[in-house]
């Protein structure tokens, strides 16, 4: 593990595997470099992969106040690591993430992204008004445990009979860590989540080659949300990984990115 130090002053943590071109892999909600172990090394036979710790998850600090463009400066400090130019490969609200910084940074040189969690009609229903405001009370009254429930519950779908199994996992401490986060991912999703169509040229810089995949098992509105950007991106792809949902399995993502980033 190293750490770089981001543009506010924060330390930001990572790993570097492999050797090749530079991709830097950008979680979701919730989640730490661990989250994409088992992808690695998946990829680090032909590409140098940076796997690292978002602002305020496992070894990385947390400068308030948040603001998605100190993520972006993150970003920005990793491909500093990197050389200089990096390619990006966001999953969910980390894939909105690295479209802001594909948008944002002219050092990115390609961006893949899978199912960024955009709500863009009425298929399913949107955040209600108040999810930031429920997220926040349920922290500052120390219940993280409850605000990851609410999280997994409304802008999941989690089904609650699942929740209580879920508490008993192994995995669950680590969620009720990155709990406070929530609150970054709100701010990346903005208001994407109203089930309104996409603005048009809301992400003009992003011009670089660009990957934008859902699952075929997945629910329909992630598939409607890829169509939506792909064709607001200026040089984007489709492509639908038949079988796989919102956790795709790394063995049939890998191989699709290692194309695309022609490795």
């Amino acid at each position: 593990m190293q750490k770089v130090t981001s543009k506010d002053g924060t330390p930001i943590a990572y790993e570097r595997s492999g050797d090749g071109p530079a991709l830097i892999l950008v979680g979701g909600a919730l989640s730490d470099r661990t989250g994409v172990a088992s992808l690695v090394p998946l990829l680090a036979g032909r590409l140098t992969v940076f796997a690292y710790d978002r602002r305020g998850r496992g070894d990385s600090g947390d400068t308030p106040p948040y603001a998605v463009e100190r993520e972006v400066d993150d970003i920005e400090a990793l491909i500093g690591e990197a050389g200089g130019s990096a390619a990006l490969f966001g999953h969910s609200s980390g894939a909105v993430l690295a479209l802001e910084a594909a948008h944002r940074l002219p050092s990115v040189a390609r961006l893949a992204l899978y199912e960024p969690p955009f709500l863009v009609d009425r298929s399913r229903s949107e955040l209600p008004p108040d999810y930031g405001v429920k997220v926040s009370e349920l922290l500052q009254a120390g219940r993280r445990g409850d605000a990851v429930e609410h999280f997994m519950t409304v802008a999941v779908g989690v089904p609650a009979g699942v929740i209580s199994q879920m508490r008993q996992s192994p995995m669950w401490p680590s969620l009720e860590r990155n709990a406070h986060t929530l609150l970054y991912d709100r701010a990346v999703m903005g208001d994407t989540m109203e089930g309104k169509p996409l603005p048009a040229g809301r992400w003009r810089g992003a011009t670089m080659p660009a990957l934008v995949m859902n699952g075929g098992a997945s629910p329909k509105w992630f598939e409607t949300a890829a169509d939506q950007l792909a064709k607001t991106l200026p040089h984007a792809i489709r492509k639908i990984l038949a079988g796989q949902n919102h956790g795709a399995d790394p063995a049939m993502i890998a191989p699709v990115l290692l194309e695309f980033f022609g490795a």
